[in-house]
């Protein structure tokens, strides 16, 4: 069940890693709460798609301008917001339950948004792909955070960080039970390949691959 499988994910814990299910932002969250929200958050999107969803799209890790507010991987609290309007996406894509913000609207007024995240949301309103076909999910499903820059950065983990991540990920595997695994950039592909986990690999949408990344996303859609 979701319920059991985001308590396990909140319970993980190590240095300079952020946990939005398990632990409060003290610098940057609204309130106490945000852990809590963000964990009804994910509950929320992973049931409306466990037992639906045919896909599983496998970034590397949890950032601080999407999930780390959020709850939901590559998903902007922006969106979850209503600010992302004028792009015709809307909360209601991620899920049915009225949306909550967890960051200080002191730091962002209407809330962190992630190119990757807008693109990815982007792709399924342009080609028309059910939202909920679709599971979005990061190898190491925390956020890394460099110690002297502080929980408003990223890093890339570590590989005894990925192992712990590889373990959630085979448990959300077995939970979904998905027809397709698509690694979302070079790294994501190198993971699974050594895990031994059959995949399609796509160009990562950052740095110019949007284009590529669309193509070829929508051309395994076509062929599932």
């Amino acid at each position: 069940m979701p319920e059991k499988f985001v308590a396990a994910l909140a319970d993980y814990r190590s240095r300079a890693v952020f946990n939005p299910w398990g632990e409060c932002d003290p610098e940057h969250d609204l309130d106490t709460r945000g852990a809590k929200i963000r964990r009804r958050q994910l509950t929320a999107y992973l049931q409306e798609r466990i037992g639906r969803a045919r896909i599983l799209l496998l970034a590397e890790a949890i950032g601080y301008q999407g999930g780390h507010f959020s709850g939901i991987p590559m998903t902007s609290e922006r969106l979850l917001l209503g600010g992302l309007r004028h792009k015709e996406l809307a909360a209601s894509d991620v899920f049915h339950l009225p949306p909550q913000r967890t960051s200080s609207p002191l730091i962002k007024p209407d809330g962190f948004t992630e190119p990757t995240a807008t693109i990815v949301w982007g792709f399924f309103k342009e080609t028309m792909v059910d939202p909920r076909s679709v599971v979005l999910w990061n190898a190491f499903p925390w956020h890394p955070y460099h110690l002297h820059k502080g929980l408003l950065s990223n890093r890339t983990p570590t590989d005894e960080e990925l192992a712990a991540g590889h373990r959630m990920l085979e448990r959300i595997l077995d939970l979904g039970q998905f027809d397709q695994v698509v690694a979302v950039g070079k790294k994501s592909a190198a993971q699974l390949l050594a895990l031994g986990i059959p995949a399609s690999e796509v160009r990562h949408p950052a740095n110019g691959g949007a284009g590529k990344f669309r193509a070829q996303l929508g051309a395994i859609m076509e062929n599932l």
